[in-house]
């Protein structure tokens, strides 16, 4: 348990600038005590102690911020940056020299039975906010992504980002085809309804240009030459006759 604590700490040394000395790492680093509180819950696990490991577990959840499963498989020599956020299910395993940063979670992604969190080889870089879901392997020195969540197995020396995770280089290279999957449903949903649009739009300035010829140019000025003026015509003579009666009237009187 020493000995894996040293490691612990020298991880820390080594990945992390803002550390000053080992002695300072003891004392304040929270990924280092959750690591070690969860040995002590993994000693707890082996000898059938699960109830008194999953206090263990739970207190140190309380005071660092990290969960991590009485059963997980951890070497020494990992380095749990900042921790907050971190979750480490039942069958994960990791291997040495593998620094986590915050809100990673190496989970499962169902009820499934067995293997189901994933295995993390030696060097792996898992970025904060990343999710590894299922019993698959990243593998030797792989860099995982800010935010990515990766369902599939991971090669090494491959960097992955995205959601789903991609892998985009491998040993510092570009990846343009890794034989990994090529459909994409969210970008091909998304394709398919930028296609829609530009077809309704098309509809759209065809129904406009029919309407255009069926309708006169000038409407307002073709009521104007057809009825208005008519109406107003014929009013104009209707009053005319009108008061020529009246004239007539009015001299026979006389």
């Amino acid at each position: 348990m020493f000995k894996n604590l040293r490691a612990d700490i020298r991880a820390a040394k080594k990945y992390d600038p803002a550390a000053r000395n080992k002695f300072e790492i003891w004392l304040t680093y929270s990924g280092v005590h959750a690591l070690s509180w969860h040995r002590v819950a993994h000693f707890f696990y082996k000898i059938k102690l699960k109830l008194l490991a999953r206090i263990v577990s739970q207190m140190a959840k309380f005071f660092t911020g990290v969960e991590i499963h009485p059963a997980a498989k951890i070497a020494g020599g990992v380095f749990i940056d900042h921790g907050a956020g971190v979750v480490i299910g039942e069958t994960a395993e990791i291997e040495e020299d593998v620094v986590i940063y915050q809100g990673v979670t190496l989970g499962g992604t169902g009820k499934e039975k067995g293997k189901r969190h994933p295995t993390i080889k030696r060097g792996v870089m898992i970025s904060s906010g990343a999710k590894i879901l299922g019993g698959f392997t990243v593998g030797e020195y792989a860099k995982i992504g800010a935010g990515a969540v990766v369902l599939k197995e991971v090669p090494a020396y491959a960097t992955v980002v995205g959601v789903p995770g991609t892998v985009v280089r491998v040993n510092g290279e570009k990846v343009t085809d890794l034989q990994q999957e090529k459909c994409d449903p969210l970008k091909e949903e998304l394709c398919h309804l930028r296609d829609k649009v530009f077809s309704l739009e098309e509809e759209l300035n065809r129904l406009k240009a029919e309407l255009g010829k069926a309708l006169p140019a000038e409407p307002t000025a073709a009521r104007e030459t057809s009825g208005e003026p008519a109406v107003r015509e014929g009013g104009e003579a209707a009053e005319g006759k009108e008061n020529e009666a009246k004239a007539t009237e009015v001299i026979e009187e006389k």
